[in-house]
C-alpha cells in the first residue's frame, strides 16, 4: 500500500493543476476570441477605385486633402483622375458619397483661385492700312515680329486691350464693345461674345498654368453694303474656339479669325494666377 506520505504529495500536485489548467483554457478561449476579431475585421475591408470626372489640378489637390478626415488608406492620381481607398465598407461609401457630391462644375472644391487675364486683339493685314495706326506697346513687339515671320500679314495694329477677371471651376461669359476699323462705319459696333471656363490652375516644375476646357470668343463685325436708298450694314459672323493650357507669365497666341482673304484677329492671352 502507497504510504500517507505518498497520497498526500499526488493530492496537492492535482490540486496546484487545477488552476493552472483553468488559466490555459481561459487564454486560449481569448485568443480564438480575438482571432475571430481579427478576421471579421479583415473580411469587412474592402477596396474600390472612384474615379474623379471633373476635377483636376488645385481642386484635385483639395479634394484630396478632404478626404484625409476619413483616417483610412487611399492614393489618388491626379493625371489618371482616379482616387484608389482601402478601408471599412462603410467608410468607402461615405467617400463616394462625398466625390459623387464634388466632382462637378461649380461645386465647393471646384471653384478655386481667381485669375487676372488680358486678352489683346491685333488686326493683322498683308496690305497697309489705309489709315494711320497707333505704334504698337512695346510688350507686343516680339509677338508682331513672330506673326510676320509665321504668316502672310506684315501689318500688325492694336486693335483692343480687354482685361477680364475669372475664377477657376466656374465658368464666365462676357460682352465687350470693340472700336470699328476702319472708323468710317457708324452708329454699329463690332461685339465680342467671351466665354470661357477656366477648368483648373496646375503646377508642373515651378510654372503654373491655366487649363480651359471652353475658350470661346465669337466677333459679330460690320461692314457697310452700298445700295439704292443708301449705305446699309451688314454683319460678319466669325469666332475663335479652342481648349488647352496656357501658361502664366507667357504671351500666348491664338489664330486666326479670318476677316477676308487679306485680313484677320488674332487674339494674345496673358494671365496671372492671383495668391
Amino acid at each position: 500500500m502507497r504510504s500517507v506520505k505518498t497520497v498526500l504529495a499526488l493530492a496537492l500536485a492535482t490540486v496546484t493543476m487545477l488552476p493552472a489548467q483553468d488559466k490555459s483554457a481561459q487564454a486560449a478561449q481569448e485568443f480564438e476570441s480575438l482571432q475571430g476579431l481579427v478576421e471579421a475585421r479583415r473580411t469587412a475591408l474592402v477596396s474600390a477605385v472612384i474615379p474623379v470626372k471633373t476635377l483636376t489640378g488645385d481642386a484635385f489637390a483639395r479634394l484630396v486633402k478632404l478626404l484625409h478626415a476619413f483616417k483610412v488608406s487611399f492614393a489618388a492620381d491626379d493625371r489618371l483622375r482616379t482616387i484608389l481607398v482601402y478601408g471599412p465598407k462603410d467608410v468607402v461609401e461615405q467617400m463616394k458619397k462625398v466625390v459623387l457630391e464634388l466632382d462637378r462644375p461649380g461645386s465647393e472644391a471646384a471653384v478655386g483661385r481667381n485669375v487676372d487675364m488680358t486678352l489683346t486683339f491685333l488686326r493683322c493685314s498683308s496690305k497697309p492700312s489705309a489709315t494711320a495706326s497707333d505704334p504698337l506697346p512695346p510688350e507686343l513687339e516680339a509677338v508682331a515680329k513672330q506673326l510676320r515671320a509665321a504668316t502672310q500679314y506684315q501689318h500688325v495694329e492694336l486693335w483692343e486691350v480687354l482685361p477680364i477677371r475669372i475664377q477657376e471651376g466656374k465658368q464666365s461669359e462676357q460682352s465687350a464693345r470693340l472700336p470699328n476699323k476702319p472708323p468710317g462705319i457708324q452708329g454699329v459696333n463690332t461685339t465680342a461674345r467671351i466665354i470661357l471656363n477656366p477648368e483648373s490652375v496646375n503646377q508642373r516644375e515651378g510654372a503654373r498654368s491655366v487649363r480651359f476646357d471652353r475658350f470661346n470668343i465669337n466677333f459679330r463685325i460690320p461692314y457697310s453694303v452700298s445700295s439704292v436708298g443708301g449705305t446699309n450694314y451688314q454683319f460678319l459672323d466669325v469666332g475663335l474656339n479652342t481648349s488647352g493650357d496656357f501658361k502664366e507669365g507667357q504671351k500666348t497666341v491664338l489664330g486666326k479669325v479670318g476677316l477676308d482673304d487679306d485680313s484677320a484677329v488674332f487674339v494674345v492671352v496673358a494671365l496671372k494666377v492671383l495668391d
